[in-house]
């Protein structure tokens, strides 16, 4: 097992979800894109409230702007 960070491609699927959502709700599009990119292989996240508001403060300087 490697313990290099892997980096999140967004698929088709992803893209139109994120699109989908955008539309509705920009700030949930970008916690969705958030989620996957710190989600492992198997799809989990493991943090905690106050380190995952600072992980959206440092990602996204904007977060109702589109991010893909």
């Amino acid at each position: 097992m490697s313990n290099t960070p892997r980096q999140f491609r967004p698929n088709r699927k992803f893209k139109k979800d994120y699109d989908r959502i955008f539309r509705e709700n920009p700030e949930a599009a970008n916690l969705f894109l958030l989620l996957a990119e710190l989600a492992d292989e198997s799809g989990q996240v493991v943090t905690d409230e106050a380190d995952f508001i600072r992980l959206m403060a440092a990602r996204f300087n904007d977060p109702e702007a589109y991010q893909l």
